[in-house]
């Protein structure tokens, strides 16, 4: 079942070449979620694995903006009304999202533009790489609303990114992480021009959609299970995850390729 005939009612998704585009598109709120946009995000990232066709996603935001969070008037208000059942219900609703992200086996590129904050920092850090402009603005500002900085699993995944120390500084006081800043702590893997950012995004998502997709896939799921591994069962663990991509169309594919002196046309399987 491919998720290309899918009919995203809360934000684009086009599909072209095994790359999967998500444009989260309200900019004139600068793309804010919502209880249902949640939902249908992570409903996506769940139908995902289940498809082949899509060898990669990329996730940017419309109008110069990534994702503002969640919306002031559309969940905050509405979140003050619930009781502790129905809170329980919208926190494990967004921490589902990025379980999902997490979970599918293809790797998501987030392009970052503009403003990040809150779950739209937090969409960012559960992408597999980032692209950003020098005009981002990253802000994990749960504190700011009353809020702690454990949100949506960035406790456990920030640190791994940029470091406990420079977590505890972005978590404690909710301030935003320059472009420079994210791209010198290891958050941004790059940084493009505005105009350019788009299609930066888009050669890097066709040259992981041109890779061992397979391959790809074990990548993605050995970096999330050796987080709670000691090395010696990381290395027991790599040994089964890489003699089980020896079994691969794509490795006899490369060996064939190296052999023949031209580049392996990787297939995913």
């Amino acid at each position: 079942m491919s998720i290309a005939g899918h009919h995203a009612e809360h934000f684009r998704l086009s599909v072209e070449d095994a790359v999967a585009v998500i444009t989260l598109d309200r900019p004139e709120r600068k793309n804010p979620l919502t209880f249902e946009s949640y939902a249908e995000l992570a409903g996506l990232f769940r139908k995902a694995a289940q498809d082949e066709a899509v060898r990669v996603f990329t996730i940017a935001g419309a109008g110069g903006n990534f994702c503002s969070g969640g919306d002031v008037h559309e969940i905050i208000g509405p979140l003050l009304e619930r009781d502790t059942r129905g809170l329980m219900q919208f926190t494990a609703m967004t921490g589902e999202l990025v379980k999902a992200m997490r979970a599918c086996p293809q790797p998501i590129i987030a392009a970052v533009d503009g403003v990040a904050a809150g779950a739209g920092a937090i969409i960012a850090m559960a992408a597999d790489l980032r692209l950003a402009t020098p005009r981002a603005r990253t802000a994990f500002l749960f504190n700011r609303v009353g809020l702690a900085g454990c949100d949506m699993g960035a406790c456990a995944i920030l640190p791994r990114i940029i470091g406990q120390g420079r977590a505890s500084e972005l978590l404690y006081l909710g301030r935003a992480m320059s472009a420079e800043e994210g791209l010198a702590w290891g958050f941004f893997n790059a940084l493009h021009p505005p105009d350019a950012l788009a299609d930066a995004a888009a050669a890097l998502a066709r040259e992981l959609a041109e890779g061992p997709g397979f391959a790809h896939a074990m990548t993605k799921r050995m970096l999330q299970m050796e987080w709670a591994m000691s090395v010696e069962q990381a290395i027991e663990a790599e040994a089964v995850a890489q003699a089980l991509c020896m079994t691969t169309g794509d490795f006899r594919r490369a060996y064939e390729g190296f052999v023949a002196k031209r580049r392996p046309e990787f297939k995913g399987d």
